[in-house]
C-alpha cells in the first residue's frame, strides 16, 4: 500500500500547483478516487488514507464488494460516502438509491423521477449531479445541454424533494489537444453560470470534472470536484466474469 500513499501524494503535489496558477485555494476541490475494478481492500486503505468521497461506475459491482469495505471501514472517524458516477439505467434506479450516498450522472427527466420516488419510499434525500455532454464522442452518456428534455427537467427538478440536486458534471473527449480539454470544462462552467442564473431554486455548487489525466487543467477551469482512478490506484484489474455478465451496468 505504500505506493497508493505515493500515489496520493503525486497527486496532492499536482493539485496544489494547479491551484497556484489559477490562484485558488487547495480547500475548493474535492477529491473523488474512482475505485471501479478495484477491490474493497484497496478502497479500505483509501479511506484510511484521508479519501472520503468514493466513485463507482456499477451498480452490481459495488453491490458485490460494499458489505466487505464497511466491514473493513467500521470504525473510522469519517464515514467514506460512496457516489454512482457511471451511467445509470432508470430500472436499476431503486437499487442505486439503497447502495449509494449519491448519483453524479443524471441524464434525463425519467431517471430523475424515478430516483426521486426510490428516495421517499427510503425517506432519503439524494444528493445529485446532471451529466451533461460536451463531446461528440458516441460512447459518451449525458444531457444534451440544448435539448427540450433538458429544460423539462431543470424545471422539474425544484418540486422532486428527495432530489439534492447540487450542479454538474461531464467528462471530457480523450486524447485531444489542451486546448479542446480546456474548451470542454470552459462550456460546463459557463453553462453552470447560465442555468444558475436562470433557475435559482437549484443549487449549483458542485462542477464535477477532471479525471487522472487531466484533472489539473480542469482545476484551473473551475473544477470543484475531481474524479481520480488510475492516477491513484494504478492500472485497473479486468473485470471479474461475474460483473460482465451484468452489462446494464456499465458506464
Amino acid at each position: 500500500m505504500n505506493a497508493l500513499r505515493e500515489n496520493l501524494e503525486r497527486v496532492e503535489a499536482t493539485i496544489a500547483v494547479a491551484c497556484r496558477r489559477a490562484g485558488r485555494n487547495r480547500g475548493e476541490i474535492e477529491l473523488m478516487a474512482v475505485s471501479k475494478t478495484y477491490p474493497a481492500e484497496v478502497l479500505a486503505e483509501a479511506t484510511r488514507l484521508g479519501l472520503t468521497l468514493l466513485g463507482e461506475n456499477r451498480v452490481q459491482e459495488w453491490q458485490q464488494k460494499c458489505e466487505e469495505f464497511v466491514a473493513q471501514t467500521t470504525g473510522l472517524a469519517a464515514r467514506p460516502q460512496v457516489h454512482l458516477i457511471g451511467h445509470l439505467q432508470s430500472n436499476k434506479s431503486a437499487r442505486a438509491v439503497e447502495l449509494f450516498d449519491g448519483v453524479d450522472s443524471v441524464d434525463t427527466l425519467k431517471l430523475a423521477e424515478r430516483l426521486n420516488d426510490a428516495a421517499s419510499k427510503l425517506g432519503k434525500r439524494l444528493p445529485v449531479l446532471l451529466e451533461v455532454k460536451l463531446s461528440s464522442e458516441g460512447t459518451k452518456a449525458g444531457l444534451d445541454a440544448e435539448a427540450r428534455e433538458t429544460a423539462e427537467l431543470l424545471e422539474r427538478l425544484p418540486e422532486l424533494q428527495n432530489l439534492q440536486p447540487q450542479g454538474l458534471m461531464t467528462i471530457a473527449p480523450f486524447d485531444v489537444p489542451e486546448p479542446e480539454t480546456r474548451a470542454c470544462f470552459r462550456a460546463l462552467r459557463r453553462l453552470r453560470d447560465a442555468w444558475s442564473a436562470k433557475h435559482t431554486r437549484l443549487a449549483w455548487d458542485v462542477l464535477s470534472m477532471g479525471m487522472s489525466g487531466d484533472f489539473a487543467l480542469a482545476i484551473e477551469e473551475g473544477a470543484t470536484r475531481i474524479r481520480i482512478g488510475t492516477a491513484l490506484f494504478g492500472k485497473r484489474p479486468p473485470l471479474t466474469e461475474q460483473i460482465r455478465q451484468f452489462p446494464g451496468d456499465e458506464s
